[in-house]
């Protein structure tokens, strides 16, 4: 996928106000619009045209767009980095307007409704009429410790607010919030704080900010759903013989029985130990067999007896399927 420079599409500096963007969005959809330019390529560059327009003319998508930077400039090879737009805090309504469907795979990796700040859009709209009307829901994304969601927590978030200056600049201020993390909370869910998005006019309530979880990178864990993954390197002999080993859980260390003859990536099941829940995940852990090194020649020499002994070939099987072939 490439990267896209909505700056360079446009023509303007990366510290262009709003106004210049829009200024400068005007006369080029006059000079390449599809139904009056003689240029050859004027639908291609109407199109781009339309695409950076739809980031740059809205702070919010702006903002977040900004913080990849030059640096993510990837060419072809582009992805976007992992919670790219974590403690970023937008206001719903989704597109700005334009056809969406027609935008790059860029875009979409960015501001589609599977991902990135228009996921966060799905929140309740409802409007007053006349001078009272209920504020805007607002959505960040927010990343918490798998520990958390065992144990329930109390945390600070600092939220970046996207906002225009008197001058026209687009620049982010923070917030902090202290939110309760409930017991049990699973990625993909929200929280709910009640009055904390945008203030309602007139005599309308503030809209509310719902807060999406996902979880910071473990060491040990991985997260599907409510079960936990824990990768347990074990050494060949423990693999082959069985063993008793300890084993780190979220909970705590708990003594776990390999079973003889275990082979690479067998999934042994800790019920129960996954995240906690009213039908709690379990926790499976994944056998990776780690091979000790043959550095000395006491080691090496250790591993042409066995070599010998063992006569072990974990390919018979696909030679054996080869000879029936021919």
């Amino acid at each position: 996928m490439e990267y896209k420079d909505y700056y360079e599409v446009m023509g303007v500096k990366r510290d262009a106000t709003q106004d210049e963007i829009k200024r400068t969005y005007r006369k080029l959809a006059r000079k390449f619009h599809p139904d009056v330019s003689k240029e050859t390529d004027a639908e291609v560059r109407f199109k781009e045209l339309g695409e950076a327009y739809e980031v740059l003319k809205d702070p919010e998508k702006r903002a977040a767009y900004d913080q990849l930077g030059a640096n993510w400039q990837g060419g072809e090879n582009f992805r976007p980095p992992p919670d790219w737009d974590a403690g970023f805090e937008f206001s719903g309504g989704g597109y700005t307007g334009g056809d969406s469907a027609s935008f790059s795979d860029f875009f979409e990796s960015l501001f589609g409704q599977q991902g990135g700040p228009s996921a966060y859009q799905a929140g309740r709209h409802t409007r007053g009429t006349g001078f009272n009307a209920r504020g805007e829901d607002h959505h960040a994304k927010v990343l918490i410790d798998i520990d958390d969601a065992f144990t329930g927590a109390t945390r600070t978030f600092t939220l970046r607010v996207p906002k225009v200056t008197p001058e026209g600049h687009v620049r982010s201020g923070e917030h902090s919030l202290k939110v309760k993390i409930p017991k049990g909370i699973k990625p993909g869910q929200r929280i709910r704080l009640a009055g904390q998005g945008a203030p309602g006019m007139g005599q309308g309530p503030a809209g509310d900010l719902y807060l999406e979880v996902e979880f910071k990178p473990h060491a040990l864990y991985r997260v599907d759903g409510a079960d936990i993954y824990l990768n347990l390197p074990v050494t060949p002999w423990e693999a082959a013989l069985g063993a008793k080993l300890k084993v780190p859980t979220p909970s705590g260390m708990v003594d776990l029985k390999i079973p003889a003859n275990s082979s690479q990536g067998n999934k042994l099941r800790l019920k129960g130990r996954g995240l906690p829940a009213k039908q709690p995940g379990d926790l499976f852990v994944v056998i990776t067999i780690a091979l000790p090194p043959a550095d000395s020649k006491e080691e090496k020499a250790l591993y042409e007896t066995m070599a010998k002994q063992m006569a072990f070939n974990p390919r018979e099987q696909w030679e054996a399927a080869h000879a029936t072939q021919k």
